[in-house]
């Protein structure tokens, strides 16, 4: 997701001003993507420019520029909503790639890379776990969602890890440990 996006959204909400934007992106997104107030500024810039967003005469107070949606704005947005998020095409996975450059690395011990990650995973698991059942189920719906996401993704990767030491042990069974030799 980009953050022009994210912005459209919140516009699609009500009109805000810039410091509003930032702050509700963060609840919006659980607070883990955080956003520098430059980074607003310049995204509202270009989607005033694309004509996606317009300022309104309402001011808040001096000096703050609340912002809406124009009709193209809501139109992007509700393509934006209707389009599959496209699964990413290179594996560039920095655990697999760490997992499959220690297989042909001298002296690393695949097993213990796997195992090292396995504890990490399973702690973040954990974590959240608990921040889940901390949550509020009617307050914190997109966080719990966000959350939701983040312990499947954990699980996944605690599954591909159980797969990847299974299929190693299983592949190192078959190797020969020596060239047969024709005895006559």
């Amino acid at each position: 997701m980009s953050v022009r996006y994210g912005l459209l959204a919140l516009l699609g909400r009500e009109p805000m001003h810039g410091y509003q934007l930032r702050t509700e992106f963060e609840c919006s997104t659980g607070l883990t993507w955080p956003l520098n107030i430059g980074q607003v500024y310049s995204t509202l810039s270009r989607l005033s420019r694309d004509g996606l967003i317009e300022e309104t005469d309402e001011a808040p107070e001096p000096g703050k520029v609340v912002y809406r949606l124009t009709t193209a704005g809501l139109t992007e947005l509700g393509e934006w909503f209707t389009t599959p998020v496209a699964p990413a095409e290179h594996p560039r996975e920095e655990l697999a790639i760490k997992v499959a450059l220690a297989l042909s690395t001298p002296g690393v011990d695949v097993s213990a890379v796997l195992q090292g990650q396995r504890t990490a995973t399973l702690r973040k698991l954990r974590e959240l776990t608990q921040l889940k059942a901390k949550a509020d189920d009617t307050a914190d719906e997109a966080w719990l969602l966000v959350l939701d996401l983040m312990i499947f993704r954990a699980e996944s990767e605690a599954r591909w890890l159980d797969h990847s030491e299974t299929r190693l042990a299983r592949t190192r069974r078959r190797a020969p440990t020596s060239l047969p030799v024709d005895v006559q």
